[in-house]
């Protein structure tokens, strides 16, 4: 259902919403039990941040970021013209000392205009004690923050970036508890990241990134990198040529 007028003001001014229900608990436990049965297939190495894009090939994961209740708290901030750009899972397991830095999403995409939210589907239930994400409220829109490195070992993001940030605006710092099956949603300027994981629990997520369709890249896919955008229309019509759009990679009664 779409967003309250609450939560989308709460979105505006701090450039995050949550915890908002999505999934009923049915599909808690099947997008769980699909899941454990893909991480077995994949290991626990490949889980933690390597599982980029496998809504392509696996129906659970297509079927959260193509969900209606989420589609439908996407379109009350972005309007009703949406494109999936990718889907990225994250697994933190513990008790370990993995941890995501602060950060802003949108650093190295290469999008314009910097409109984007990202969907974090809890598989798990994410909370403070396994590592939950953590939002410093204030948006930067089009605007991106320099990324330095981090001298912390175990950062898991992609090229171990970092932005400061003071101890003052960390204390201010938002945990977005999700219970499994509730999502939260980030805008890609909101700096945020994550504690290690400090339990003996898993703690899954899918990141699902959307843009609204008038957005464009700056190249074929996030600036520095091989990987392309594979963009699936979601709700809509699409009446740019900004990206090769692709089909969906399955079908409603899949």
């Amino acid at each position: 259902m779409p967003l309250s007028p609450d939560q989308v003001s709460e979105y505006q001014q701090t450039g995050v919403a949550t915890p908002i229900a999505v999934a009923s608990s049915h599909e808690v436990d099947y997008y769980r039990r699909e899941f454990d049965r893909l991480e077995s297939a994949e290991g626990a190495q490949r889980a933690q941040n390597r599982l980029f894009d496998r809504h392509f090939d696996q129906s659970f994961i297509w079927e959260i970021a193509s969900h209606p209740a989420i589609l439908d708290s996407v379109a009350s901030l972005y309007g009703e013209h949406l494109l999936l750009l990718s889907t990225h899972v994250f697994c933190k397991y513990g008790p370990k000392d993995h941890f995501v830095a602060w950060h802003q999403d949108l650093t190295y995409w290469g999008l314009e205009p910097l409109e984007e939210v990202t969907a974090w589907y809890a598989i798990d239930d994410s909370d403070l004690e396994n590592g939950c994400m953590r939002v410093i409220p204030g948006r930067h829109p089009q605007q991106l923050l320099e990324h330095g490195r981090s001298d912390r070992a175990g950062n898991l993001l992609s090229v171990n970036q970092e932005v400061a940030v003071t101890p003052q605006d960390e204390s201010r710092a938002i945990d977005c508890v999700l219970r499994a099956g509730e999502i939260s949603l980030h805008e890609g300027t909101v700096v945020h990241g994550s504690l290690p994981n400090r339990s003996p629990r898993r703690r899954c997520g899918v990141a699902v990134r959307y843009i609204p369709a008038h957005v464009r890249p700056l190249g074929s896919g996030p600036l520095g990198t091989d990987w392309k955008w594979r963009p699936i229309l979601l709700r809509g019509t699409s009446q740019h040529d900004h990206f090769d759009l692709v089909p969906p990679p399955f079908s409603a009664s899949s």
